[in-house]
């Protein structure tokens, strides 16, 4: 079936798992503990290729992608040797990626045009392109988008800026005949799946919910950059929409959901996550709930990343165009179209047969 061609935008944390997990679990009698699927669409992971990566640091800038993950300020734990992978990291369109709680930590260069980045994905033959721009980061994010459109690649949107919930680059993507995925990843196993699962639990066994906050901490640069509290709020809406668009019990009011990020710098690409629920149960009598969880923030992420690229490969196989609504609302926080992990499963059946 060929290969899943892979360009990064941003070589961060997440990069540097995504990077560390092909070289995990695509070598050779690799041991697939931790991984959701390790054939995904028909490929596996060792069919995943990078051949393009765009950051604006310098000191990840013309360094090879195994060497930039490596680089300051990633703090992701090292969990893979990677080797080199002889893709450069090139420097990108800098924009508003880069923040003013963050600016003093790197050294931030990006003069590239949308018309370099495109003839760098089309000489690449890279075939799908992922978003890990910093939250807060529209602009920049719909600078690649536009890259993505001009060079024929697909778009998966990991961050919250709104792409695949813009009707006017939903409706691009599908007349350009390229699949669409976001927005703003989920983890693997993080605190808005959690978060998302006793939701459902609860409106399905007839608990009221009447309000609900997740406070998440951690020490890697996405706490530091959400320091912004503008930087901050779009993160706070995906985050909501997340914890219970996609429920049995529907949304809560605006009012009664809060979500929280507090940057602690020794905690690192660790997360620690606070979690509580209040709501009425039988005759009304009170009920609560509190949950603390500590995972790595972006191996927790990788995942369903892999996923997403392999969905993306099968689905320009398949000339499946726009949002792919299903790998969204399976992957994604803040999908278009909101629904339940077994509606989104049995659509994305119907629409690619037994290999999804």
């Amino acid at each position: 079936m060929g290969t899943v061609n892979v360009g990064i935008v941003g070589v961060g944390n997440c990069a540097s798992s995504l990077v560390q997990g092909v070289a995990f679990y695509g070598a050779e009698g690799a041991d697939p503990a931790g991984l959701p699927n390790p054939v995904c669409a028909g490929y596996s992971v060792a069919d995943v290729r990078f051949t393009s990566a765009f950051d604006v640091n310098s000191g990840k800038t013309g360094r090879d992608l195994s060497e930039a993950i490596w680089a300051a300020p990633n703090n992701a734990r090292r969990f893979a040797d990677v080797p080199p992978l002889g893709v450069p990291v090139t420097e990108g369109f800098l924009g508003d990626g880069v923040g003013h709680t963050t600016a003093g930590r790197i050294d931030a260069r990006g003069s590239a045009g949308v018309e370099e980045i495109a003839e760098r994905l089309r000489a690449t033959g890279t075939a799908v392109l992922v978003n890990f721009l910093p939250v807060g980061s529209p602009r920049a994010t719909e600078l690649y988008a536009e890259a993505a459109l001009l060079a024929g690649c697909a778009f998966v949107n990991c961050m919250p800026s709104v792409v695949a919930r813009s009707p006017r680059w939903a409706e691009r993507f599908r007349q350009a005949g390229l699949p669409l995925v976001g927005d703003d990843l989920k983890s693997q196993f993080g605190s808005t799946l959690v978060h998302h699962a006793l939701l459902d639990t609860l409106a399905r066994n007839g608990v009221r919910l009447r309000s609900t906050y997740q406070l998440n901490n951690g020490g890697n640069m996405d706490f530091l950059n959400m320091q912004d509290p503008e930087r901050l709020r779009s993160k706070q809406a995906t985050k909501a929409q997340g914890m219970a668009g996609g429920t049995e019990g529907g949304a809560l009011p605006a009012a009664a959901v809060h979500v929280g990020a507090e940057y602690i710098p020794f905690l690192e690409d660790r997360k620690v996550a606070f979690i509580r629920l209040e709501g009425s149960a039988f005759g009304g009598t009170p009920l609560e709930i509190e949950l603390r969880m500590t995972v790595d923030d972006s191996p927790s992420a990788a995942g369903n990343v892999l996923d997403a690229v392999r969905y993306c490969r099968l689905a320009l196989e398949r000339g499946i165009s726009g949002v792919f609504d299903p790998v969204s609302a399976l992957l994604m926080k803040a999908a278009p179209r909101p629904m339940t992990e077994d509606a989104a499963l049995a659509e994305l059946l119907a629409l690619t047969g037994p290999q999804a």
